[in-house]
């Protein structure tokens, strides 16, 4: 049985927490209780979160122990200070953890406690660059999910937590019942960790659910020429109401939106798998490798190759 030790300390941010929910049917599509979870506190007893819900925790002691734990943050890092208690059990009897995560800006904590000097971690693209100011002996990479250095993890914010979680039981359990849990969670896929923290079909945002649904299904063909005739025949509108509504509702036009759908699958796929870049073009929708590069050095500043480079590293 892995345990998993989740450390609290007030106005601690609740969405963290959520992430028990991984762990939880975890357990559920293993078939046995390979998890165990537990909540501690300095001093135990109810801990208030950011939002005011109360949590019961147990005290944390130099004896507590865990196989894993994580460390969930505030609001603001830069004005509600660490516990001092939580530093010092960090930076020593916690150590004695396979795994040690810091949880959407939990990452200030981990670095307040030493914890992460000489080592790269990423947290709340907010507040990126407040900890390599603060903390220059950290490589920070601000546009990652999450980040695993040795047996240091940090995530982005919010919902990156539950991408670290999924990531924390694909190392012991396996990329099969991590896909399914995956599913079971609702959750389209599972990103990994070098996947940016900004998403296109989030940052488009439409407001209407005809809009949203040619986004979807652009987003489901890229490989196949995507045209304003098809998108609006999905949006039940006119090509010119279509073009006209699309640009109100996200602030691009079809064919723009199309291109950063493509490119952003093209990065993912450059991430995360060993195509060819002739493949990846193919595809994501774009003519071909020369193709590709002309779009991503534009729209990301360097070329595919570099990106690829770094993933691997």
């Amino acid at each position: 049985m892995q345990r998993i030790g989740y450390v609290l300390s007030d106005s601690f941010q609740m969405m963290a927490l959520g992430t028990q929910a991984v762990f939880e049917f975890a357990n559920q599509i293993h078939g046995s209780e390979y998890y165990a979870v537990d909540v501690y506190s300095p001093n135990g007893g109810d801990v208030r979160s950011s939002f005011g819900v109360s949590v019961a925790t147990r005290p944390l002691t130099a004896r507590s122990a865990a196989d894993t734990w994580l460390v969930p943050g505030v609001l603001d890092p830069l004005v509600e200070k660490s516990d001092p208690a939580v530093l010092t059990f960090l930076a020593g009897p916690g150590q004695r953890a396979r795994r040690i995560a810091g949880l959407c800006t939990g990452g200030f904590v981990l670095a307040e406690a030493g914890l992460l000097n000489g080592r790269r971690a990423t947290t709340h693209w907010l507040f990126a660059d407040a900890m390599r100011e603060r903390f220059p002996d950290i490589t920070v990479e601000p546009d990652r999910i999450f980040v695993t250095d040795g047996p240091m993890w940090t995530s982005a914010g919010m919902t990156a937590g539950l991408d670290l979680a999924l990531g924390l039981v694909e190392k012991d359990l396996g990329p099969d019942l991590t896909r399914s849990l995956a599913h079971k969670l609702v959750m389209p896929h599972r990103r990994s960790g070098g996947q940016t923290q900004h998403s296109e079909m989030l940052m488009l945002a439409p407001r209407s659910d005809r809009i949203q649904e040619a986004l979807d299904f652009a987003r489901r063909n890229l490989a196949q020429p995507i045209g304003v005739e098809e998108l609006a025949e999905v949006a039940h509108l006119s090509p010119r109401q279509f073009s006209r509504v699309f640009t109100a509702e996200t602030g691009e036009s079809p064919a723009k939106a199309v291109e950063k759908l493509r490119l952003e699958a093209a990065r993912t796929m450059i991430e995360q798998s060993r195509h060819s870049l002739d493949v990846v073009a193919r595809e994501t929708g774009f003519r071909d490798r020369r193709h590709l590069r002309e779009v991503f050095v534009r729209g990301y500043g360097i070329p595919p190759q570099a990106v690829r480079r770094t993933a691997r590293a």
